[in-house]
């Protein structure tokens, strides 16, 4: 009896964890590496997909808006479905959409077909918070849960970041050698092979909270509120920063949130858990992922356009063809994996907290350093590695530390909602960046492709100033996080 009281309580060691979690991690990985190819494969061919399509180069950011919003929805969806249906079973919903998605862009013959297989592929954005909350559901009961998620989480990250590199090199050299459809094909394939994987690699997991009726209420309001503020952002691109009905729409879908959290807090299973927020390590957590968000994937589709814009026709750019497009996504890869694979080290060297505000300090440095550095393409490259020093440290913390932060039955809810924030940051700033970088207000302008100067600037600004902001809101994170559990802590 004792010592069957003892195994039952004593917490398992790493050397009885780390077995049950390498089982695992390498088919994760595999499912990392395919959606770091399907996030860089496409960068290189937005000049080529805009003239396939009839559109602008700056119309391009209407998919990434409408693919991080739709994002934004399915992690909020699935991640809560992690928690009451098991994570393997959602995992395999989720890839089984991206892969639709993927087939529908090799044949789509218009703008709309595209953005429906486009919007699809946001659901990809809900398998790292998943897999972290299978790490960490892996680890529970042992006394160094926290260190090895940690290091977990920086393998995932770190595999999804260098596979990027694999989709930007391929989608730049394969831009002009091969049709657009059989280029397109390629994540297809890539992401069939990904639910396969899922399907067969990963063992069936127990749900941890009690099914229950989704918040069809809860997720109503949240798409109302997404839905005005967005036809608002295209109403002003459209028709100017002057029009009336534009910004009722911005104000109306602002103003939802009032009656959308006053809803939230009164249901026992709601679809954005207002209460878990408040936890005093929970807030900071997700304000900053939400910041981030804004940083870094704001960013990505206004430097591309940047890279790729002659000097010598518009007065300003770097000029550069696909090859040089995919070297510079590279380079910010491989420092946005060193970021995230030294993040353990650099938290038992300083501690979590010290570790992820210095990060968001050096990714808030590179950003900025836009402003004054511009005109070399040399420089560029400079700026984007040491934005990705920094951004790549804090994505693999945050969700770790949002994980820590929650309770059990909520850790797939937790590492979900800090990537449903990062994605709405994204989802936010590409609709604005949209704006500030047109340059003639309409969507299907052609003739007018290239983006006013000072909209680059406006991004630059915005994207420094967020990665700097919040670095100051993870300075507000508790002491704690380096000692011990905060879960329990609504301090």
């Amino acid at each position: 009896m004792e010592a069957g009281t003892q195994s039952a309580t004593t917490p398992p060691t790493p050397s009885q964890v780390v077995p049950r979690l390498t089982k695992v991690i390498g088919f994760l990985v595999f499912t990392e590496i395919v959606y770091g190819m399907l996030r860089g494969f496409y960068g290189p061919l937005v000049s080529d997909i805009s003239v396939n399509l009839g559109i602008s180069d700056g119309a391009f950011n209407w998919f990434e808006t409408a693919q991080h919003t739709m994002a934004v929805l399915m992690v909020i969806v699935f991640a809560r479905l992690g928690d009451v249906r098991g994570l393997k079973r959602v995992l395999l919903w989720t890839t089984t959409i991206t892969a639709a998605g993927a087939w529908i862009l090799v044949f789509a013959p218009s703008f709309s077909t595209f953005l429906v297989g486009y919007v699809l592929m946001g659901a990809c954005a809900v398998w790292l918070p998943l897999e972290i909350a299978i790490v960490y559901k892996r680890t529970a009961g042992s006394e160094h849960q926290h260190r090895l998620s940690r290091r977990a989480a920086g393998i995932l990250i770190s595999a999804f970041y260098l596979s990027i590199i694999g989709g930007a090199v391929f989608g730049g050299a394969l831009a002009d050698a091969v049709p657009l459809p059989v280029v397109l094909s390629i994540p297809a394939v890539l992401a069939t092979a990904a639910t396969v994987v899922v399907w067969f690699g990963i063992e069936n997991d127990e749900p941890t909270a009690s099914a229950t009726n989704l918040d069809w209420g809860g997720l109503g309001l949240l798409m109302a509120s997404l839905g005005s503020f967005l036809a608002g952002m295209v109403a002003i691109h459209i028709q100017g920063v002057t029009s009336p009905l534009a910004w009722a729409l911005v104000i109306v879908g602002l103003a939802i949130q009032i009656p959308f959290a006053r809803y939230e807090s009164r249901q026992s299973e709601p679809i954005i858990d207002v209460q878990l927020l408040k936890i005093r390590a929970q807030w900071p957590v997700q304000l900053a992922g939400f910041l981030y968000g804004l940083a870094l994937i704001g960013a990505e589709i206004p430097n591309i356009t940047y890279f790729g814009t002659d000097p010598d026709v518009v007065g300003y750019g770097l000029g550069v063809g696909a090859g040089f497009v995919s070297l510079g996504i590279a380079s910010q890869v491989v420092c946005i994996a060193i970021g995230a694979l030294s993040f353990p080290t650099m938290a038992n060297l300083l501690g979590a907290r010290r570790a992820v505000v210095l990060a968001a300090f050096v990714g808030a440095l590179g950003a900025g350093l836009w402003l004054p550095f511009h005109d070399s393409s040399g420089m560029a490259l400079v700026n984007l590695g040491i934005t990705g020093l920094g951004a790549g440290a804090v994505m693999a913390a945050l969700p770790v530390l949002a994980a820590s932060a929650a309770p059990p039955d909520r850790t797939s809810f937790a590492t979900g909602m800090n990537s449903v924030v990062k994605n709405l940051g994204g989802t936010i700033a590409t609709a604005i960046f949209a704006i500030v970088l047109s340059a003639t207000g309409s969507l299907d302008a052609v003739a007018d492709r290239f983006a006013p100067f000072s909209g680059y600037v406006t991004v630059w600004s915005t994207c420094a100033a967020a990665a700097l902001l919040a670095g100051f809101v993870l300075l507000l994170l508790p002491r704690s996080i380096d000692r011990e559990p905060v879960a329990s802590k609504a301090d």
